[in-house]
């Protein structure tokens, strides 16, 4: 399937009014499929896997913003380092250790957005409660000089109750506000991403805004 350019002018202007920004998941498609996205307009893209992303990356333009969104290694860290825009997906005190170490050798500050665990599977990645806590401590933050906390992520269950899904983006947005305050030690924390090709009407209306949306950009995997 090629990029369905309705679908996606049809979402830039939702987004828009509700002042969300899209990240258009790349993952499987082609750097034809990617070209023909940015060429309408689109920069940030997402990449669940970073072999994947390390063979894309060389042949795109230079002003993509490169969204890393999937479950990330301590041990492929360092490929990411030189050029990522956005961690999404930092689920672990260890891994922001590491982005830390790998973004300061490669002389850069790295934004990176920590995942919350707030579905009731347990297959998915995330920080608990307590855990956000920590690491959002000021004595944690100043021994991380080279990553920069932006925000929140977190992926709701995988139900079609509506009901649920919402209780859960809500908790998430009340942790993100809570946090969103604190601008005394997390003066560059403003992106709240939740939401995904299914469930992304609902996460805007409990107050994402940024959006990973794949399959109705591209069409689903192998299309």
């Amino acid at each position: 399937m090629a990029v369905n350019r309705e679908a996606y002018v049809q979402l830039i202007g939702e987004l828009g009014a509700r002042q969300a920004r899209l990240v258009a998941v790349s993952k499987t498609k082609s750097v034809q499929d990617i070209q023909a996205l940015y060429e309408l307009g689109q920069r940030d893209f997402g990449e669940n896997y970073v072999q994947e992303l390390l063979t894309k990356q060389p042949s795109l333009p230079a002003d993509i913003r490169w969204h890393f969104i999937g479950h990330l290694q301590r041990n492929k860290v360092k490929f990411l380092a030189p050029f990522v825009h956005l961690v999404q997906s930092v689920d672990s005190g260890s891994l922001l250790a590491e982005i830390d170490r790998q973004a300061r050798q490669a002389g850069r500050v790295i934004d990176c957005l920590l995942q919350v665990h707030i579905a009731q599977e347990e297959t998915k990645f995330g920080l608990d409660e307590p855990q956000l806590d920590q690491l959002l401590q000021p004595a944690t933050l100043k021994s991380l000089p080279g990553v920069r906390i932006a925000g929140l992520m977190g992926m709701a269950s995988l139900t079609a109750d509506a009901s649920q899904v919402h209780a859960e983006f809500h908790r998430l947005r009340l942790l993100f506000d809570r946090y969103a305050s604190r601008k005394d030690i997390l003066a560059d924390f403003r992106w709240l991403s939740m939401g995904m090709s299914g469930d992304y009407s609902i996460a805007l209306a409990e107050g994402s805004n940024l959006v990973r949306i794949g399959s109705l950009l591209f069409g689903a995997r192998g299309q």
